[in-house]
């Protein structure tokens, strides 16, 4: 029944978005809400919601902070340097404007963390994408498809999951996986020059794309915010802060507050000039984190009513008996729909040490399943319970749906490609 009940709810959720019956915000809150009163768990639905909330908390914080530091940064043109130099490398070209998003996205994922990529990246390429009348959702796609592989990262989190899940070092798991992820990388640029290509022949005929919303991160431009004087103090705060990220001295959402403080400062010492700043940005972060606010609330009924847990051992269940010797290709391709479907810590320590029970009874070893565990994360960015996800859309001004609908099928590409590279290579 709870199985049942999470299918139910996270269905209904994908309908009502894809056919814009409701807002992202919305849906997330009001479909698991009537679910679980529906389910019997008014009672414990209070402490549900507020658990879920407070796990994503901080998340939130950092990310009304992380856009408004970086949209301030934007204002003062911080990033035009960047995009003039790209600009230069890349002409008029559709091509080399996808494939230089591909490339840039997956430079900067090193760091291991999706937010920053998404801010760092959608600033410096969506005026390319607007300048060349680009549809924004190549944009989306493209930067999705690289930091999904990227995310394989031992610092990006699915991995260290199955390394502390699995109590396997990084030579057992992710090591041998680096084979996969350059494959993996060489396909999201293949992509990149098709989708350029249509794009370049699309407005060759149809002329430039122009339905910009002009609430993305971008927004439109303020020369007297401009601080070109600045350009190098904000470098080095950028470079700070980037460093304090990676080297997690701090909190990050605690980092971006300061940061975001300390340039409002320097870059607006008038008072006025600095809630001229907070209210020309605050829709984006308010947009947001209301949308990472609600996740939490999804995530928090899916875990305190036992539904997640449920959805995953029934669908361990369904597999047949009979495709044990299989385990190996099953894990791979079953990733795909848990890690969309179920959050990542949900999967990797409540479902995978189940599988490897089980691989363990027919003499198949733990890091092969842990590293065929990883081949879903080619499509788990595109999950409606991933909170950078929504980031991603708000910067670059597009629709969930309409981002779900274009990207979903390169997605699944990316994980088809992985698996076929990883059974061919011998990595699982």
């Amino acid at each position: 029944m709870l199985t049942f009940l999470g299918f139910l709810m996270i269905f209904i959720f994908m309908i009502l978005i894809m056919n814009k019956k409701m807002t992202p915000l919305t849906a997330l809150v009001i479909v698991p809400v009537t679910i679980a009163l529906f389910a019997g768990f008014g009672p414990q639905l209070g402490d549900m919601m507020k658990n879920g909330v407070k796990e994503i908390a901080l998340t939130g914080v950092m990310l009304i902070f992380a856009i408004l530091y970086f949209s301030l940064m934007i204002d003062t043109g911080l990033f035009e340097p960047l995009v003039n130099i790209i600009l230069k490398a890349v002409g008029d070209n559709p091509i080399k404007t996808t494939i230089g998003t591909a490339v840039l996205t997956a430079l900067v994922s090193l760091d291991g963390d999706g937010s920053s990529t998404y801010l760092i990246v959608v600033a410096a390429m969506l005026p390319l994408y607007k300048k060349q009348g680009m549809n924004p959702l190549i944009l989306t796609c493209i930067i999705m498809l690289a930091g999904q592989i990227m995310n394989i990262l031992p610092w990006g989190g699915p991995t260290a999951r199955v390394m502390s899940s699995l109590k396997l070092g990084h030579t057992e798991i992710f090591v041998p996986m680096i084979p996969i992820m350059d494959i993996g990388i060489l396909w999201v640029i293949f992509v990149a020059y098709i989708l350029g290509r249509r794009e370049k022949i699309r407005i060759a005929k149809h002329g430039k794309f122009t339905r910009y919303n002009s609430n993305d991160i971008i927004g439109e431009a303020d020369p007297s915010l401009r601080r070109p004087k600045l350009i190098l103090i904000n470098l080095a705060l950028t470079i700070t802060l980037l460093v304090v990220m990676i080297l997690d001295i701090v909190p990050l959402g605690i980092a971006f507050m300061i940061a975001f403080c300390i340039a409002s400062i320097i870059n607006y010492p008038k008072l006025k000039d600095q809630q001229k700043i907070i209210s020309k940005h605050a829709g984006n972060a308010l947009s947001v984190a209301g949308m990472i606010f609600g996740a939490g609330i999804f995530t928090g009924i899916l875990n305190g009513s036992g539904i997640m847990q449920a959805m995953g051992n029934s669908m361990i269940e369904i597999v047949p008996k009979s495709w044990g010797g299989y385990m190996n290709i099953v894990t791979a391709l079953f990733s795909i729909p848990f890690t969309f479907f179920l959050s990542n810590d949900a999967y990797y320590f409540g479902i995978l040490p189940i599988i490897v029970a089980t691989g363990h009874q027919l003499g198949i070893s733990p890091e092969i399943l842990g590293r065929a565990s990883l081949i879903g994360q080619g499509s788990h960015l595109l999950s409606p319970l991933v909170p950078s996800t929504y980031l991603l859309i708000s910067l670059a001004g597009v629709e969930f749906s309409d981002h779900l609908k274009y990207t979903l099928k390169w997605a699944l590409g990316s994980s088809v490609i992985m698996l076929l590279s990883a059974l061919v290579l011998g990595i699982i």
